[in-house]
C-alpha cells in the first residue's frame, strides 16, 4: 500500500528516516492482531483525532533520522532542517501530570503510538511533533539511536526505576534487544551481571555483551545457580524482559532478601506466593513500561559518553524495498535484532 509523502503540522516536523527498527511488538500488527489490546482511553484519543484502530498504519516505532521539513509555529532556534534526530514515539493530551513530566504514554487521556495507531518510521518520511525529538549526537549512528528509541531506552530506565549502581549485583532473564542493551549499560555501569536465557544462541553472546556470568536455564535451574555464584545470598537486583512465567518467578526467588525485581517483559499472569516469595523476604517488584522523554535522553547521551556499542546488536540490516522478506524472515524467529536503513 502506498501513502502521500507527509506535510508537517504547524508545531510538527517531517523526518527523512534513516533508520528504522523492528520490534516484537510490531508482530502482533503484522499479524493482523492490531488495536487487540488497545485501551479505551486510547481509542478515544484515537477517536478525538479523526483515527481509528482499524485503519492502514506504516509500521516502526523505533525512528530516527534527519529533519526534513519544520512546520510554521517551530522554533528553528531549538529544531531545524537537517538535525539528527531521534523520535519519542508517543503523543498524549500533553497537559495531564504524566504528560507534563515525561511520561506520554500514560497519559490520563490515553496516548497515541507512532509505528502502532499512527503513522511510524519503516518509511522513507514521517510526521511527528517537533516536542517529541531529541537530538542525536553526532557520534552515534542513526541505528543505534533507533535501538535508544525502544529496548535500549527501555532497558536504560528500568535501570533507573531499579536505581542499579555498582554496589548491585544483577540478574537478566531475557536476553533479546532489551536484555543485551541492560548487560551493556550494565557494564558501564560497573554492575556485574548473570544473564539467563533458553536459547544456547542467546546465553553464547551474553558474555560479549557484557556479562559476568551466563546460564541456559533449560540446561540448569537458574535460581540455584544464581545463588551458588552470589555464594548463597542471591543477587541484589533482577529485571525480567522475556515475559514467561517461569522467568518472573526466577527473577523473583533469586535476588537476596530486599532485593528488587523489575519486570519489563510483556507476557501472561503470575502465580505467587506472596508470603513466602515477597513479604517475608522483603522484596520489591515494580512494573516498568518502555522510558520517559526525559530518561530517553538521558539514555542517549550515557550511550555517547561511556562509547557503548549498541550497533553490534544487529544482526539483520534491510532495505525498504525487501519490506515483506524482511518481515517475513523477522516473524520466523526473534533470534537478534533488525532494522531498515535509508
Amino acid at each position: 500500500m502506498t501513502f502521500p509523502d507527509p506535510t508537517p503540522d504547524p508545531d510538527g516536523v517531517v523526518i527523512e528516516i534513516k533508520a528504522s527498527g523492528f520490534c516484537g511488538s510490531d508482530l502482533h500488527h503484522y499479524r493482523g492482531e492490531r488495536g487487540a489490546s488497545l485501551s479505551s482511553k486510547s481509542a478515544q484519543f484515537l477517536h478525538d483525532r479523526g483515527l481509528t484502530a482499524d485503519q492502514p498504519i506504516i509500521a516502526g516505532h523505533e525512528p530516527c533520522g534527519v529533519v526534513a521539513e519544520v512546520g510554521s509555529n517551530v522554533d528553528q532556534k531549538v529544531i531545524k532542517p537537517g538535525d539528527r534526530v531521534m523520535v519519542y514515539h508517543y503523543d498524549g493530551c500533553r497537559y495531564c501530570h504524566q504528560c507534563r513530566t515525561g511520561w506520554v504514554q500514560m497519559c490520563d487521556r490515553g496516548s497515541t503510538i507512532y509505528g502502532q495507531t499512527a503513522h511510524g518510521g519503516h518509511a522513507q518520511f514521517m510526521k511527528a511533533p517537533a516536542k517529541s525529538l531529541l537530538h542525536l549526537p553526532s557520534d552515534i549512528s542513526f541505528s543505534a539511536g533507533a535501538a535508544v528509541s525502544c529496548g535500549t531506552g527501555t532497558a536504560f530506565a528500568a535501570i533507573e526505576r531499579l536505581d542499579l549502581s555498582a554496589r548491585d549485583t544483577l540478574a537478566v532473564f531475557g536476553l533479546g534487544p532489551v536484555g543485551l542493551s541492560i548487560l551493556q549499560l550494565a557494564r558501564a555501569m560497573g554492575i556485574a551481571t548473570a544473564a539467563i536465557d533458553v536459547s544456547p544462541d542467546r546465553v553464547a553472546r551474553a558474555v560479549e555483551f557484557g556479562a559476568t556470568v551466563a546460564y541456559n536455564s533449560s540446561e540448569v535451574d537458574p535460581v540455584e545457580a544464581i545463588l551458588e555464584w552470589t555464594r548463597g545470598k542471591g543477587v541484589t537486583a533482577a529485571i525480567d524482559s522475556a515475559g514467561a512465567a517461569p522467568a518472573r518467578l526466577a527473577a523473583i526467588r533469586s535476588t537476596a532478601t530486599w532485593g528488587r525485581i523489575g519486570f519489563v517483559g510483556i507476557g501472561p499472569s503470575l502465580p505467587l506466593d506472596v508470603t513466602n516469595d515477597l513479604i517475608l523476604r522483603q522484596r520489591t517488584v515494580i512494573g516498568h513500561l518502555t522510558f520517559s522523554d526525559v530518561s530517553m535522553d538521558r539514555c542517549v547521551k550515557f550511550v555517547a559518553q561511556n562509547g557503548i556499542d549498541l550497533d553490534k546488536q544487529f544482526t539483520d540490516r534491510w532495505k525498504l524495498e525487501d519490506a515483506a522478506l524482511a518481515y517475513q524472515e523477522f516473524d520466523k524467529q526473534l533470534a537478534g535484532k533488525a532494522c531498515f536503513e535509508f
